[in-house]
């Protein structure tokens, strides 16, 4: 083994060249697959934070006591679809119109013409369209709800937007894969292509199957990560300096320790994959 190992790291030192060249595309290949997963993980991040805040407004009829508002607090407790619920009284609906408007209503009017409500923030599951308007049937034929309000078609518009752009990114995702692995392989294959003279020649001394094979096999998973830590490197500094600009996005979520872990893996999973395929043909036969 501890020949292997030394035959492996002595195919960097008598192929700088071809290392560098191994090198560069291999970490071209790791950028373009991360990138382009990193963009299916931000679309799904955008979807999940749009739908976890989606709210519909429930607003109760006037006159209302306090024993009916505190029933349909209950009815809409005991639904599985809701997330948060807010009550909004009538004094909080005035400061909040009045914060949001800057217009305050009580110079002009001597009584508060705004109802009291319920906001609802839905779970993530449930903040589709079929499934709202389902939801909305329901709570409009509660006692004492006046009129439920949501931006029904802005945020059916938003969502079929997200999922278009997703289908779109995933079939780039896919393209970006295959591209970024058959740059490799035409690498690896070139390299190969000029060393067959060195191969043969160890045929000639006797050297094992195992023993031609497995120092390039090591040498391309030291490449895939020499590869996966230049691309953690570029991928650090680009989550980092969004972050100053992006905070409140969130997007220290894309560089957890196992989000990290798999671009730096990405390059050696590449590399052992192309340099199995590409020795498939290397043989014992002179």
């Amino acid at each position: 083994m501890i020949f292997i190992l030394k035959e492996s790291l002595k195919l960097i030192s008598r192929a700088k060249f071809s290392f560098i060249l191994s090198l560069i595309s291999t970490s071209i290949s790791v950028i373009l697959i991360v990138s382009s997963v990193s963009l299916l993980v931000v679309s799904d991040h955008i979807q999940s934070r749009i739908k976890k805040n989606i709210s519909i407004n429930i607003f109760l009829e006037e006159p209302i006591t306090v024993q009916r508002i505190e029933d349909i607090k209950k009815h809409l407790g005991e639904s599985s679809s809701f997330r948060k619920i807010i009550y909004i009284d009538k004094e909080k609906a005035a400061e909040n119109f009045i914060k949001e408007t800057g217009e305050d209503f009580r110079k002009i009017l001597d009584y508060n013409p705004l109802p009291s409500s319920f906001r609802i923030y839905l779970k993530e599951e449930y903040a589709e369209s079929d499934s709202m308007k389902n939801i909305i049937i329901s709570i409009e034929k509660i006692d004492g709800v006046e009129e439920v309000v949501y931006q029904h078609e802005f945020i059916n518009k938003l969502l079929t937007q997200i999922n278009s752009v997703k289908k779109y990114i995933f079939i780039i995702t896919a393209a970006l894969v295959l591209i970024s692995i058959y740059i490799v392989y035409s690498t690896m294959q070139l390299i190969i292509n000029s060393k067959y003279e060195e191969l043969d020649t160890m045929k000639l001394v006797g050297a094992k199957l195992a023993t031609i094979k497995i120092p390039i096999i090591l040498n391309g998973i030291f490449i895939g990560v020499f590869a996966g830590l230049i691309s953690l490197s570029l991928f650090y500094f680009l989550f980092y300096y969004l972050d100053l600009f992006m905070g409140s996005f969130g997007i220290k979520d894309f560089y957890k320790p196992y989000y990290l872990l798999v671009i730096i893996c990405v390059g050696p999973i590449i590399s052992v994959l192309v340099s199995v395929v590409s020795l498939r043909k290397v043989n014992l036969k002179i």
